[in-house]
């Protein structure tokens, strides 16, 4: 094979579990129908990005299972790599997410994910998919909250794609049914020192402060001098703010009507232009996303604002919007 024929490297990179979804249209103890389809922030991501144009991978494990089998088919069917995804043959199932409408938009979201494939996800699983070349390395708080091979993932995946001059994304996405906030900020820090770009919500900037009272001006600052390059703060309806060491920029949300507030946040990641500045004076790449050929058009029923087709996705370009009945999750 000469090196015309290699395929070429990913843009991007992500990993974590992903899970079948069932999508109640009302109050699950009345009944009736469920729709079916995947859910996973860093697989929304992925495909978000796959349909403007990028080449994306996403590495993972899911049960040896239909549900297993549906996720890999729905993130093939959009384009996005899967050749590094792990079948689990010992005997753990595919996770499982519960959705049901509330009042107005608010949806309850249960997981059913203890001892899943996806919880179980590994470095062995995961380091060979940063392939030479990779631009960017997507990382969630997600992932290492569901168990300690799956920290241990997300520390030797940021670790080696670091060294390897890979701009490394960390979106917080902090889900407290998975994890305490000082068991998430003890397992976060530490990943700041491979960190480029931090994306959190202001309620999530002190999960990653060793003194969690400190004001936002203090905690952007100690990040930045900490050698992140760059920290977006989303204020959900209020838009975002990017903070890097040239100063602050702040953008307001655009307003559209949200059809489902669940992986809101998902779509803002998925949209973010990705730029890194110098850090700790060695020369970073800058690794802003291009300019993709034009989408085609949505199919029929897409909305056509949003990462839509069988993931969590929202139409909602509000940054921080996120279920408000997490209390209710299962884990």
């Amino acid at each position: 094979m000469t090196a015309a024929d290699r395929p070429a490297p990913p843009d991007v990179v992500t990993f974590g579990e992903t899970m079948a979804a069932l999508r109640a249209q009302g109050a699950l103890r009345l009944g009736g129908s469920l729709g079916l389809s995947v859910a996973g922030a860093e697989s929304n991501v992925a495909i978000g990005l796959a349909r403007l144009g990028h080449r994306v991978r996403w590495a993972g494990r899911v049960g040896a299972d239909e549900l297993g089998a549906l996720v890999l088919r729905t993130l093939r069917a959009e384009g996005v790599d899967t050749g590094h995804a792990v079948t689990d043959d010992s005997g753990r199932p595919t996770g499982l997410l519960l959705t049901e409408p509330r009042l107005g938009t608010l949806t309850r979201v249960s997981y059913y994910r203890a001892g899943s494939a996806g919880s179980a996800v590994s470095p062995a699983d995961v380091l060979p998919a940063l392939a030479a070349g990779t631009r960017i390395l997507h990382l969630t708080g997600i992932t290492p909250a569901l168990g300690p091979s799956a920290a241990e993932a997300v520390l030797a995946a940021a670790t080696t794609a670091r060294e390897a001059g890979i701009t490394v994304c960390l979106d917080v996405n902090h889900r407290s049914r998975l994890w305490s906030a000082d068991r998430a900020r003890t397992v976060l820090i530490p990943m700041l020192a491979h960190v480029d770009l931090l994306i959190a919500s202001e309620d999530e900037l002190p999960l990653v402060q060793e003194r969690p009272d400190a004001d936002e001006p203090d905690a952007v600052a100690g990040l930045l001098a900490a050698g992140v390059g760059e920290v977006v703060v989303k204020r959900g309806a209020r838009g975002a703010t990017s903070h890097t060491a040239d100063g602050a920029n702040d953008r307001a949300a655009r307003q559209v009507d949200a059809v489902d507030l669940v992986g809101a946040g998902d779509a803002f990641v998925g949209r973010l232009s990705i730029r890194t500045p110098r850090r700790r004076g060695r020369p970073r790449p800058v690794c802003t996303v291009p300019s993709p050929p034009r989408p085609s058009p949505s199919p029929p029923g897409a909305t056509g604002r949003a990462f839509r087709h069988g993931t969590n996705s929202a139409c909602s370009t509000s940054p921080t919007a996120r279920p408000s009945a997490e209390p209710g999750d299962r884990t």
